[in-house]
């Protein structure tokens, strides 16, 4: 069996280096008929905090909370799910859509299949660019003083199918369209990644 959802393809790489969840979010959007542009939800939808280095030590925000650095800098780093959730939310509701997004992290794999992509709606989910193996670290403070370990090589794609042996994803990185991914080694990265994800439900769920 092969799944493949139609969704519109938006490549990062030049404008947005580190937009990727910006990017795959809007692919979502504008699937679903929501004119946003790229731009549009960077500047006026996504929570930001810059990266700041002070006496020697590198200071930023909890990327749970707010996107660390900037997507328009190829330096900067990226955000999590409560971030695009809190993002796409208010879109909807700037558009009176009857969707809302949801934190679905932890879920498993077959439950995101069956009850999402099986329905027709497409799947924010983050893994690792180009399935590289993931590296611990850079290390940054947060405001309360705590020691914050990001994972880099983070990456988030739109997932929008599968069949027997790859799961399909709308790449944004390096143009790389939709294109499928081995179901092992992205499950491996998807799980490196703290298994994030963010779906789609309607509002009276």
């Amino acid at each position: 069996m092969k799944k493949v959802i139609q969704a519109p393809y938006i490549d990062q790489t030049k404008q947005y280096p580190t937009g990727c969840e910006s990017v795959s979010a809007v692919m979502l959007l504008q699937y679903l008929g929501i004119p946003v542009l790229v731009d549009d939800f960077i500047e006026k939808y996504l929570k930001k905090e810059p990266m700041v280095s002070r006496q020697g030590r590198l200071y930023g925000p909890d990327p749970f909370q707010y996107f660390a650095g900037s997507p328009y800098d190829i330096d900067s780093f990226g955000c999590y799910p409560p971030v695009i959730v809190e993002a796409m939310n208010r879109v909807f509701a700037e558009f009176h859509f009857g969707k809302r997004a949801v934190d679905a992290s932890g879920m498993p794999m077959g439950e995101l299949l069956g009850r999402f992509i099986d329905r027709d709606l497409p799947v924010v989910f983050w893994a690792s660019i180009d399935l590289k193996e993931t590296v611990p670290g850079p290390k940054w403070y947060l405001q309360d003083g705590t020691l914050f370990s990001w994972i880099s090589n983070e990456h988030c794609m739109l997932l929008v199918g599968y069949d027997e042996e790859s799961y399909y994803f709308n790449d944004p990185w390096m143009n790389h369209g939709c294109i499928a991914y081995p179901k092992g080694i992205v499950e491996k990265r998807h799980r490196e990644q703290r298994e994030m994800a963010v779906v789609l439900k309607d509002c009276q769920l």
